[in-house]
Parts: C-alpha cells; sequence; structure tokens
C-alpha cells in the first residue's frame, strides 16, 4: 500500500465509504461499481472485519490498516501485557504501532521510529484517530536515528525492539542477526542510550540462545494466546544481574523464576489422577519441571517438557489443561486398536508429547480418525510408551 494509498483512505469521502461498507463481504465491496475506489475500500474493509479481535481499538477507531502491517503486527492482547512505565520510550520499529500504542498510555512520551514512508504516514493518522496525541513519528531507519538521538545525549527510559522477520524475498527469518534492523549489532549502543532494553524474538527462537546472546543477566519471557506461542520476549536492564525466565499466558497468568531453572519433581508413580498438557508458552520457555517443582510438588514432570502426572491440584490457574484421567496403561499398539475396535470407537483426538510417533501415523496404526469425543494421550517416560485416555478437561 503507498502513501497516496493512506492519504485516499484518509479523506472524508473513503472514510465514509468504508463505514458504510463495514459489515459486507468485501469481495461484493470489491466488485461493486457504485463505490469510488471500490478496491482500496474492500481492503479496508477486510482488514478491519479482522481487526475487531486482532485489534479491537483499532476497530473501533476505524484505524487504516495496511494488509502486510497488519498480518506482522503484534495482537492487542500480546501487546497489553508488556508493563514497562516511565517518562520517554523509543519503539524502533513502529510497523502499524500497536506496540507503540499500548506504551503510549503507560510512558509520557512515546518515539515510533518507522522507515516506510506510507507505514509511517499510517502510523500518524491512526494514533490522532486513537487520541494517542503523546506518540511522535519519526520516518527514518533506526539506525540513522539511535545516531541522531546519541549525538544529541538523548536518554531513554526504554527502548523497544520488534525487527522485521521477513527477507526481501518474504521468507521467514528467526536469528536476530538475520534481522532488520539487527538488534546484536545494535546493542550496545541502545544500551548506552536506555536505562532498559527489551527485544521482540521469533517465537520460534530458543529461550536458552537468549541469554548466550543477550547476557545472562537478562530477563526473557514467552508469551502463548489460546494455546499458541506468539513472542519470546528479551528484556535488558542497566541495575539487572540475574537472569530470569516466565512464562505468560493470556488471560491465565504469569510465571516467573531464576535462570537457570533447574528443578526435581516426584518420580513417576501410576496410576494418576490428574494429567496436565502444559501450555505452549510453558514448553516453549521450558519451564514443566520448574513451575512442577515449586507449585505442584507432589507432580511427575514427564522429560522433555511433556506432560504433568498428579493426584492433587493446585489451588489457583495452572498453565495448561487439566484432564480427569480414565485409565492409564503401557502402550501395547495390537491390543489398544482392538479395544478400541470392541467399543465402537472410530475416531479419537490424539495428544502426543515424548512420543516417536506423531498423530497421523498413530491414527493410521490405530485404524481410527484423528478427532471425536474420545481423548488419548501419548508419551514417553524412560524406555516405556505410555496411552492415557482422559476425561473432559476441567480447567
Amino acid at each position: 500500500m503507498t502513501t497516496e494509498d493512506i492519504l485516499l483512505l484518509d479523506t472524508p469521502l473513503l472514510r465514509q465509504l468504508t463505514e458504510e461498507n463495514i459489515g459486507r463481504d468485501p469481495n461484493a465491496v470489491a466488485l461493486d461499481k457504485r463505490i469510488a475506489h471500490a478496491g482500496l475500500v474492500a481492503t479496508q474493509v477486510k482488514y478491519l472485519q479482522r481487526a475487531r479481535r486482532k485489534l479491537p481499538s483499532y476497530y473501533e477507531a476505524r484505524a487504516i490498516l495496511p494488509p502486510l502491517a497488519f498480518e506482522q503486527s503484534s495482537s492487542e492482547a500480546a501487546a497489553t501485557r508488556k508493563s514497562w512505565r516511565g517518562d520517554v520510550c523509543i519503539d524502533l520499529t513502529c510497523g502499524l504501532g500497536v506496540d507503540s500504542f499500548h506504551l503510549s498510555r503507560r510512558f509520557a512520551r512515546v518515539i515510533a521510529v518507522e522507515r516506510d514512508a506510507a507505514l509511517a504516514r499510517a502510523a500518524e493518522i491512526n494514533f490522532r484517530r486513537l487520541g494517542a496525541d503523546n506518540i511522535t513519528v519519526v520516518c527514518t531507519a533506526a539506525e540513522e536515528f539511535l545516531n541522531k538521538f546519541a549525538a544529541a545525549d538523548g536518554r531513554a527510559d526504554l527502548i523497544y525492539a520488534d525487527p522485521d522477520r521477513r527477507s526481501a524475498a518474504g521468507r521467514k527469518l528467526v536469528l536476530p542477526e538475520d534481522c532488520s534492523p539487527d538488534i546484536l549489532q545494535l546493542l550496545p549502543l541502545l544500551k548506552q542510550l536506555s536505562k532498559r532494553t527489551a527485544v521482540k524474538l521469533s517465537p520460534l527462537f530458543d529461550v536458552a540462545e537468549c541469554f548466550r546472546l543477550f547476557g545472562t543477566g537478562c530477563s526473557v519471557e514467552v508469551f502463548s494466546l489460546g494455546g499458541e506461542c506468539k513472542e519470546v520476549t528479551v528484556e535488558m536492564s542497566d541495575t539487572d544481574t540475574e537472569g530470569s525466565l516466565g512464562a505468560a499466558i493470556a488471560g491465565r497468568g504469569r510465571w516467573s523464576y531464576p535462570y537457570p531453572a533447574p528443578a526435581t519433581t516426584a518420580g513417576f508413580a501410576p496410576p494418576y489422577r490428574y494429567t496436565v498438557i502444559p501450555d505452549a508458552a510453558l514448553r516453549k520457555a521450558r519451564l514443566t519441571a520448574r513451575y512442577a517443582a515449586e507449585e505442584m510438588p507432589q507432580a511427575f514432570a514427564v522429560p522433555g517438557d511433556s506432560y504433568l502426572f498428579t493426584n492433587t491440584l493446585p489451588a489457583g490457574a495452572i498453565p495448561g489443561k487439566v484432564f480427569e484421567v480414565e485409565r492409564m496403561e503401557r502402550f501395547d499398539p495390537s491390543c489398544l486398536k482392538r479395544e478400541l475396535r470392541r467399543r465402537g470407537i472410530r475416531s479419537a483426538d490424539l495428544y502426543t508429547h515424548g512420543f516417536p510417533l506423531a498423530a497421523p501415523e498413530l491414527a493410521r496404526r490405530l485404524g481410527i480418525r484423528e478427532g471425536g469425543s474420545v481423548r488419548l494421550a501419548f508419551t514417553a517416560v524412560g524406555p516405556t510408551l505410555w496411552v492415557i485416555e482422559l476425561k473432559e478437561v476441567i480447567l
């Protein structure tokens, strides 16, 4: 989307047309010859409809939503969890501006840096519509901005960056040094200019690598939404000396422990009354055993951040799904296949963690389809394979 498109979408006519068609099928809007600039209006209708869940504030403000920027932006659920506060915040990679907007609620002033002219213009318009008048948008490269900020003896309470993780060809990037800007190269300057630096990394990035690259005193947090890992965030402060590793789950809570996080849990003593399938954030952060050691000392944590087995549950939220156990036995594919056939079970939900076979292959060997009201969990404890039939989820 070009700067001209952005300016056109900000005109009274296209704002009115977008509003009048907000509830229609975008494809029908695009083909409606009565609508001026129908394709552009249809694009806004499409992404505003999608923003109702991902970016509700942007939807209510009828923000301008360039498609690629929308796809790559943080959700508001992810942005609102960022709890830093202070006077001056610099968002080095503004993009659509979702993080800048939510940071503006906690900082007196936010400087949003965006190198793309069209995105910078869209961000300015959106911040105006959102009523965020304490955000200044600067259209320049992050490196150029930082050098000028340093030359002016600038100092920030927080510098936040979510580097572009797409190559010029559109390929997804994971390593920080491959992304733009290269935060590792800029790190000495960032630490010089700010009390605190925070960097969002790919959800695929190895959390252990964070401590090697950013120092053992950094804090790493994995965030999940709807059971899916969304963000890995690294935070560095000029006062922090001990590292920490945490998991944050939308709507459930946060769990954080000093790094490294060794833990010893109870021994394996089946059968058990409950099975906990840890949330993606806990598994990604490799904190299942540490959580169990702190919060569920009677539980057994299957190695490899697989399942937790327990006969008692802690008070409060649990970072995962909790099932009652119907039965638990050693895995014998022939016996299990006969049992399922005897019971007339032709399909089942299959959960596999730390198991040598993936769900599709298991379904094939058992002669069933994936999906259904019966739930079967599979894992390995040492050399022994286990199958657990689960009742309804209770938490």
